[in-house]
């Protein structure tokens, strides 16, 4: 059984975004190998309850590696660009630790995790330069431009930030010499989007797999059978209402307005929307006052922030997941949607272009927020009217659930870690394919 060390910053259970990839990865790899995890130890003890409930637990050695609590509320306020000098002192610690495990077990496989931004590769390609254990990094993110016709909305500060942005990536992929010296070393680089893919490949002349960070669970007792309607997911009946929900935070590159407007430009008031999550208090006041303007208020009902477990149940009671986010590797809950048979309404960017296919929904071309509204009402509209459409999606939801689940992506991952043991020259591995 092959032995690895993972650096996973962020892990937690029953989490979403940067902790549940880390957890839900190391979960499947555990199955099939030892693991040695080095990660940050906010959630230490739900950490240790949750591995007394898993059969692979025993193949799980946590080792934490605390921050103060100040450095926590920079990590998880994102755009707090101080989190980033904490966080590669942390990564020159969870190196040390390393060399420690390496000096007292054998180790095949040294994997960084997550975080997945690539501007902060850590320091286990020093590791592997000092050791000879190949070096894996990824999922790696961060690299998709934000559509500056979509900042055009935003205030000058929101536009001059993106721009900002988009230059400091593509010039720190170019010229970062710790990004380069990493993917360099590294014998396996994983891309969490085409976008990242691409961008590795343009800028550094190097291959990638295009492996989701993120990834769907396959539930087995939902009966997709179409000719059982009281166990499908969408309400055939036409004189009922079309229940859609919008989840994420209120973020600006979540676009929640577009959402609102296209939701009000459909005229349709059987057309009914829940939102899930929030924002700050000036964000939540927004676009409250936005759906009363719309006139559209009593076809809004307002969740917050729910557990996730209430999220999941809210999806498996709703016909349509509208995701209007601009600005994304492959988000959990278009993951969790596809995972309760969801049909999913997205833009044709980011991770969701290749996630969602036309089998499980309907994506929709990036062009202008203007444009936008109308083509996302244009395609609720249809799915109102045409709601076995919208039935088949949900069946063939299973399949595509399948296909990006969890086991499937750590089975996939686990023969290129054989591969690289039997042959760890660097960049020797990379094949491109979409997994």
């Amino acid at each position: 059984m092959l032995k690895l060390i993972i650096s996973a910053y962020a892990c937690s259970p029953n989490m979403g975004s940067e902790l549940g990839i880390g957890w839900n990865w190391c979960v499947q790899l555990a199955l099939h190998c030892e693991l040695h995890i080095i990660t940050e130890s906010e959630y230490q003890e739900r950490i240790e309850a949750a591995l007394s409930t898993l059969e692979q637990g025993g193949r799980m050695h946590f080792h934490f590696l605390p921050v103060t609590e100040k450095v926590r509320r920079m990590c998880w306020n994102q755009g707090d660009w101080r989190f980033y000098i904490y966080y590669k002192k942390w990564q020159q610690r969870a190196a040390d630790m390393a060399r420690d495990i390496c000096r007292q077990e054998r180790i095949d496989i040294l994997h960084q995790l997550n975080m997945q931004g690539f501007r902060e590769p850590g320091y286990l390609w020093r590791v592997s330069q000092e050791t000879g254990i190949p070096f894996v990094w990824g999922p790696i993110g961060g690299l998709k431009q934000f559509p500056m016709a979509y900042a055009k909305d935003g205030s000058w500060k929101m536009r001059y930030f993106m721009g900002l942005k988009n230059r400091l990536n593509t010039w720190q992929l170019k010229h970062s010499r710790r990004v380069g010296n990493a993917m360099k070393q590294a014998s396996l680089l994983i891309s969490s989007i085409p976008d990242s893919y691409r961008a590795i490949k343009e800028v550094k002349g190097l291959e990638s797999v295009w492996i989701p960070d993120t990834g769907t669970v396959v539930h087995k007792n939902l009966n997709l059978d179409l000719d059982v309607d009281a166990n499908l997911n969408v309400n055939l009946d036409l004189d009922d209402n079309l229940n859609v929900v919008w989840a994420g935070k209120f973020d600006f590159r979540k676009r929640l307005d577009l959402a609102l407007k296209a939701i009000a430009e459909t005229g349709n008031q059987r057309i009914r929307l829940k939102v899930l999550g929030s924002g700050n208090q000036r964000q939540e006041t927004e676009a409250k006052a936005l759906a009363e303007r719309l006139g559209m208020a009593g076809q809004v009902e307002w969740m917050g922030n729910i557990p996730n477990s209430q999220v999941q149940e809210e999806m498996r009671k709703a016909d349509l997941f509208l995701f209007t986010s601009v600005n994304e590797d492959s988000p959990t809950v278009v993951m969790e949607a596809i995972s309760n048979r969801l049909p999913v309404l997205c833009f044709d960017c980011c991770g969701m272009s290749a996630v969602v296919t036309d089998e499980v929904g309907k994506k929709i071309a990036l062009t202008t927020p203007q444009q936008s509204v109308k083509d996302f009402a244009e395609a609720i509209s249809y799915l109102y009217d045409h709601r076995e459409v919208l039935a088949q999606m949900s069946k063939n939801c299973k399949r595509r659930a399948e296909q990006l689940s969890w086991e499937s992506k750590a089975q996939r991952m686990v023969e290129m870690y054989k591969n690289l043991n039997t042959n760890p020259n660097p960049n020797l591995n990379h094949n491109g394919k979409d997994v």
